[in-house]
């Protein structure tokens, strides 16, 4: 059986989706040490992304890692977004798309319930915020 997720390929169905729609792709990003943004634009450790293609350049959807560049502010920047750390991508219009479960909302480790006690992942709803 395979480890390969489909977290890559939902997201390029989801991008596919918009373009065709004539919707505007954005993309929700949970920043950590691998992702490279413009610091400046990330908000409690998060970014939404425009990925239109009026609004970044040399766009590669890989399995791995989301590269293109950009501009912020009139400044060119060159993005690097693990495919992991998407939290979602939806059309800002409509804001249809999907959002992906975080790495605090999975199962606990066999060892984690050692003791007798419940260890239940709490539930949180995701939000997504539309940056105009």
């Amino acid at each position: 059986m395979s480890d390969l997720s489909t977290r890559p390929y939902l997201i390029r169905a989801i991008y596919e989706w918009c373009v065709d729609s004539g919707l505007t792709p954005y993309l929700a990003v949970r920043v950590n040490e691998q992702t490279e943004v413009p610091p400046a634009y990330v908000k409690d450790g998060e970014i939404v992304l425009n990925m239109s293609a009026s609004a970044v350049r040399n766009l590669e959807m890989g399995n791995e890692m989301i590269t293109c560049g950009g501009r912020f502010g009139g400044a060119s920047f060159d993005l690097m977004v693990p495919v992991d750390a998407v939290m979602g991508i939806f059309a800002k219009e409509t804001g249809q798309g999907l959002v992906f479960q975080g790495p605090d909302s999975q199962e606990p480790s066999p060892s984690a319930g050692a003791g007798g006690e419940s260890t239940k992942p709490v539930a949180r709803k995701p939000q997504l915020k539309i940056v105009k």
